[in-house]
């Protein structure tokens, strides 16, 4: 958690390993840790009874006794025909005893052949003493060949699919998300290409590629989190917070092509 100005954002260490094992390459084992590579960025809220602002908590129940139990005498167990197998941190390693430790690299791809859709969350490898230098040469032989490794491994107790990738620091696990798990899009009124006319498709393409630029991740900033701080304040003193008139300019024709044009005149006429 970092307080800055009053401001209350939440910053998760991403310096404690979440999970040890090995990376599993060939007959090579690259024992490593995993670190999480983001930071959330937002404001802590609480939950309130909108009665008297007292905090809303949550309990752990018994639903024989009504009373709460402590975390260390809560198991998991599965419904099985009526009857709950329990299951302990023993088991769940003795389901994959490999997946559990090893993070499997299957086979190698290049990374423009896996859909956006298929990324979820990116985490830091860090290798350990004994992997220090077959970690260097795997970071390198992915540089060098422009592959990422396809691979799978089991956390808190679900197998994961993931690509390992070189980074320019070292290398990076992006878990990815199994194809069972995308829905599918052909149940969304999705209109075809027919009615698209060629001199609208130019223009189209004439406004992205005026509008192209490398892709640098500082220019953007999460500016939403910081004005909602401005309003907490600004309420904390009693003040009136005004709503900010919400401008949408609307084209005075419906013409397509004819937005088009007078799209990128206002990027010309932005730029000189």
């Amino acid at each position: 958690m970092l307080i800055n100005n009053g401001t209350v954002i939440l910053y998760y260490d991403i310096m404690k390993a979440i999970w040890t094992g090995a990376i599993g390459f060939g007959l090579v084992n690259i024992p490593i840790r995993i670190f999480s590579a983001v930071n959330e960025h937002e404001i802590d809220l609480d939950m309130l009874d909108k009665k008297d602002h007292a905090r809303i908590k949550y309990q752990r129940i018994n639903e024989r006794t009504g009373r709460e139990v402590p975390w260390e005498n809560i198991v998991k167990g599965f419904d099985y025909e009526g009857k709950y197998i329990v299951l302990t941190d023993e088991d769940f390693e003795k389901a994959s005893p490999e997946k559990s430790k090893i993070i499997s690299i299957h086979e190698f791809a290049n990374e423009k052949e896996i859909e956006s859709i298929f990324f979820e969350t990116p985490y830091f490898l860090e290798p350990q003493k004994s992997g220090e230098h077959a970690y260097a040469l795997l970071h390198e032989a992915l540089k060098k060949s422009g592959k990422v490794g396809i691979s799978t491994y089991v956390l808190r107790n679900k197998e994961n699919l993931a690509i390992i990738k070189s980074a320019k620091e070292g290398l990076i696990l992006n878990k990815l998300r199994f194809a069972h798990e995308i829905k599918s899009m052909k149940d969304l009124n999705i209109p075809g290409n027919k009615s698209i006319k060629p001199g609208e498709l130019k223009m189209a393409i004439s406004l992205i590629n005026q509008l192209s630029a490398s892709f640098d991740p500082e220019k953007y900033k999460d500016t939403y989190t910081d004005e909602l701080m401005k309003l907490i304040r600004l309420k904390a003193k009693g003040k009136k917070v005004q709503t900010p008139t919400l401008r949408i300019v609307h084209s005075k024709t419906r013409d397509l092509m004819s937005q088009l044009k007078a799209s990128i005149a206002q990027k010309k006429k932005k730029i000189s």
